[in-house]
């Protein structure tokens, strides 16, 4: 008798993640989902300072970003920098409790998610980030058009 057998398909990984929250009980939460949901490396930083130096050795492919800091009350500059002058700018997601005082040019650059959240609501956001079509992709669809 033969036996059908079906592979599993392994969930695409996500990635290096820098998490950049000064609630430990939140980043833990977050740090947990995102391996959970794939990510290859999970880096926790609690200050803007330590986030930058860590930028560099990371090179992070999702940046998640509490935008109300205990070291800086404008953690979106941090999100400006790196989209900036990244050749390759991770994904942005930013944690706050007041999601209406991210400036609007800020925002466009991520998602936002407003606290309390579920961490699971992050892992959605970057599954939905990861399938929007790159520059080749978006080409296609504006010559298709």
């Amino acid at each position: 008798m033969a036996r059908a057998t079906t592979r599993r398909r392994k969930p695409r990984s996500l990635g290096r993640a820098l998490i950049v929250e000064d609630d430990a009980l939140l980043a833990m939460s977050l740090e947990d989902a995102l391996r959970d949901g794939g990510a290859e490396k999970v880096v926790v930083c609690n200050t803007v300072a330590s986030a930058m130096a860590e930028l560099e050795r990371l090179k992070p492919d999702i940046l998640v970003l509490d935008v109300q800091l205990a070291d800086r009350g404008d953690g979106w500059a941090m999100a400006e920098l790196v989209h900036e002058l990244s050749p390759r700018p991770p994904a942005i997601v930013f944690s706050t409790g007041s999601p209406e005082r991210i400036p609007e040019r800020v925002a466009e650059l991520g998602a936002v998610l407003a606290k309390p959240y579920d961490p699971q609501a992050l892992i959605a956001v970057l599954i939905e980030h990861r399938r929007k079509p790159g520059l080749l992709g978006r080409l296609r669809e504006a010559l298709a058009s």
